[in-house]
This record gives structure tokens, C-alpha cells and sequence, in this order.
């Protein structure tokens, strides 16, 4: 069964939902889409499956993308769409491909460079013009991109995040296909679900106030305690896949709340070591977690019982949520995450000569302005050296 609802966005959600595709967007007067995707995506049979149920539509594809996304890859789709004359912009993929396509979305039809569209840039230029066409259909269940309203582009030489932010970027229907995600492979499923799952546990902690965030996050974390495990380990099970894909959006709706130190730990960590975001939060979040006790006991117990955590429901706040806290390293250890960041063994380590910069970069970050406990750059050194 395929369901239908908006929250904003309209959401199309099921196994088989990408074959509604072609006739949505003929609705909508969209004849010559640019399809989005990253270059592992693109050479999947899953992809050129996808391709073949656009009957009717001249399509052209635009898969220049891999690892983090990066302003020459948005630029060099603006010409791709140019090129092609096209009138709508399909963006299938993770995080990246759907980053990626929104930023191209928003650059083909105005000026200047993507990322002076940043929000913190000095001379930040408006969105003025309304964007071509923009469906999204994701194949990870993380980022939940495909609902949000920002895209993360990095620079080039420097690969520090920039943030463009506007509910201009808003897809303006999701096709939310679990069956698109059943070949992930355990490593992926796991990096991505942890990314889905910091990102509701970040967002309730968050002391700013939405209470319609904080119950989008907590069922988003029970529904990832249950399916997780199941999902990286039986990778067919559409159940589990459909409850990921659903955990990812909810986790993307609810940090419009906005996160935590988690996340500035892993965009430093994939500003330095180009770290996968969903690995590098994956791999901090149970360290950031126990900084934080101090400060969110009460909450992080909540997380504990809603998780079905043994000894989740009963003692004091605190020894509820160093519960929770080990719960989290024993689903790291359960789905194959590091438990420490000397025990990554990726084509770039990371080193005890990158602790410095880690902190220096995950100070400057804007997320853990909404920690539940202020940070500073001694607190980070040590959450570094801590998780090392």
C-alpha cells in the first residue's frame, strides 16, 4: 500500500512509490527533466531500472557526484541542466545526491555563486526566483534530505560545510520508495540509520522549544531502536526498510529544532578526515551523549525507555540514561560502527595530530549551539581526545 500526506511536503510512501513518478510530473507540465544521482548509484541496475519507468519524458542524467557534495559538483550540474534545456529536476541518491540536486535546482535560475547563498555568508544573496520543479526520491535511510530544507555544500579547497537554507529548497513531492533501499549494503544501512537516529535523539535534547518536534523525535528514535538492527542485518526486510525510510524523514522534520554538539564533532570529522557524515556521527554520538548526562539526564531517560532499554524504566534519571548511553555503544558494536575513532581504518585515519583542528572546526560549527550543554573548545578537545 502506498500512502499519501504532507508534512509539508506531500509525500508519496511505500514499496513501489517511484513508479508514480512519470505521471507526476506530466502532471505538473515537467517534460525534460535533469535526473540527479551520484556515480555509484548511477551504474546500479536499481538506477537504470528507474530510468526505464519515465516513459514519455526526454530525460537526461547528471551523476558527477561522490563523497561529500562540493560546490564545483552543483556548478557543473547548472551546465548539465543548461545544457539540456530542462524544465525539472529529479533528485534520486543519500544525502548527497538530494543535496546536490536541490543546490542545482536553486542555482540554475539565478546568479553568482552556490555558495553565497550560504546563510552566514558576509553578503548572503536572497532567493528571488521560483525554482524549477523538484521531486525527490531517496535511497538511504539517514539524511532524510529528501523532506528538509537546507542543502550542506562544502568548499572545495577548504571542504568546510556551508549551509543554504530555505523552505525555497523544499522538494515539492516525495516519492518515498522503501524498495529502492534493499540493496544497501550492512556498512551504508548502518552509517545512515545512525545518522537518522542522531538526528532525532539531538533534536529532542535541544533545550529550543517545538513540542511537534520533540514527538516526531521520539517515536523516531523507538522506531530506529526496533528496526535498525533488523534492517542492517536482514538488508530484504521491507519492513524494517520502510520503518528506516520513515525514521529518516521524521528525524530531517525534527531538527528543524536544530542539534547538537554530535553533529559539529562529525562536521569536523569530515571536514579533516572526509569522514561519511552518518559514520562520523555514528561513531560520537554515545561520547557526546555521556558529556552531555550532566546536563540532560531527564531526557536522555526518556530515550531510554522509549528504546525499550533494559533498566530503561526504572531507578534514577541519571543511571536511566547511562543506560541509554550504553545502549548506544552496544548498537554501534551490534551493526559494526567503531566504537572509538582510532578503531576507523578508512583510507584517511584519523590521527591524535588531527585532535586540534577537530575541536578548532567543531567550535566554529553552529550546531552545538543548541546542545543541551553549552560547549567550548577546551570542552571539545576533550570529548576528542575522550572518543579517541
Amino acid at each position: 500500500m502506498i500512502h499519501r500526506f504532507a508534512f509539508p511536503t506531500t509525500i508519496h510512501f511505500g514499496a513501489g512509490a517511484r513508479k508514480l513518478v512519470a505521471d507526476h510530473l506530466k502532471t505538473h507540465n515537467v517534460a525534460r527533466p535533469l535526473v540527479v544521482t551520484d556515480r555509484a548509484l548511477s551504474a546500479l541496475p536499481v538506477f537504470k531500472a528507474f530510468l526505464r519507468e519515465l516513459p514519455g519524458l526526454d530525460v537526461a542524467v547528471f551523476a558527477e557526484i561522490w563523497g561529500n557534495p562540493i560546490r564545483s559538483q552543483v556548478h557543473t550540474g547548472k551546465v548539465a541542466y543548461k545544457a539540456h534545456h530542462a524544465d525539472g529536476v529529479i533528485g534520486i541518491g543519500g544525502g548527497a545526491a538530494l543535496d546536490v540536486a536541490k543546490a542545482i535546482a536553486l542555482i540554475a535560475c539565478h546568479d553568482g555563486d552556490i555558495l553565497e547563498y550560504a546563510w552566514d555568508h558576509p553578503a548572503v544573496r536572497p532567493i528571488e526566483n521560483p525554482l524549477p520543479y523538484f521531486i525527490a526520491l531517496p535511497t538511504t535511510a539517514g539524511t532524510g534530505s529528501e523532506v528538509g530544507r537546507s542543502s550542506v555544500i562544502s568548499d572545495d579547497q577548504t571542504h568546510i560545510k556551508k549551509i543554504i537554507f530555505s523552505p525555497a529548497l523544499l522538494a515539492k513531492t516525495v516519492f518515498a520508495d522503501p524498495e529502492l533501499t534493499l540493496d544497501l549494503p550492512p556498512l551504508i544501512t548502518a552509517a545512515t540509520g545512525m545518522d537518522a537516529l542522531t538526528h532525532n535523539v539531538e533534536s529532542y535534547l535541544s533545550p529550543a522549544y517545538h513540542p511537534l518536534c520533540d514527538g516526531i523525535a521520539v517515536e523516531g528514535v523507538r522506531i530506529a531502536a526496533a528496526a535498525l538492527p533488523i534492517a542492517v542485518h536482514n538488508g530484504h526486510d521491507i519492513d524494517a526498510r520502510s520503518a528506516m525510510m520513515m525514521c529518516s524523514m521524521m528525524g530531517a522534520i525534527a531538527f528543524q529544532k536544530d542539534l547538537g554538539a554530535t553533529h559539529s564533532c562529525a562536521h569536523a570529522l569530515s571536514t579533516v578526515a572526509d569522514l561519511h557524515h552518518g559514520l562520523a556521527n555514528g561513531i560520537m554520538i554515545d561520547h557526546v551523549m555521556r558529556f552531555n548526562l550532566p546536563a540532560a539526564a531527564a531526557k536522555l531517560a526518556e530515550l531510554a525507555h522509549v528504546a525499550g532499554v533494559p533498566d530503561g524504566s526504572t531507578g534514577s534519571d541519571e543511571s536511566r540514561a547511562s543506560a541509554f548511553i550504553a545502549w548506544l555503544g552496544k548498537l554501534k558494536a551490534d551493526i559494526g560502527i567503531p566504537a572509538r575513532l582510532s578503531d576507523y581504518r578508512g583510507s584517511r585515519r584519523v590521527t591524535k595530530t588531527d585532535l586540534g583542528k577537530l575541536a578548532d572546526i567543531a567550535t566554529a560549527d553552529i550546531c552545538h549551539q543548541t546542545n543541551p550543554r553549552p560547549c567550548n573548545r577546551g570542552d571539545f578537545e576533550r570529548i576528542f581526545v575522550e572518543s579517541f
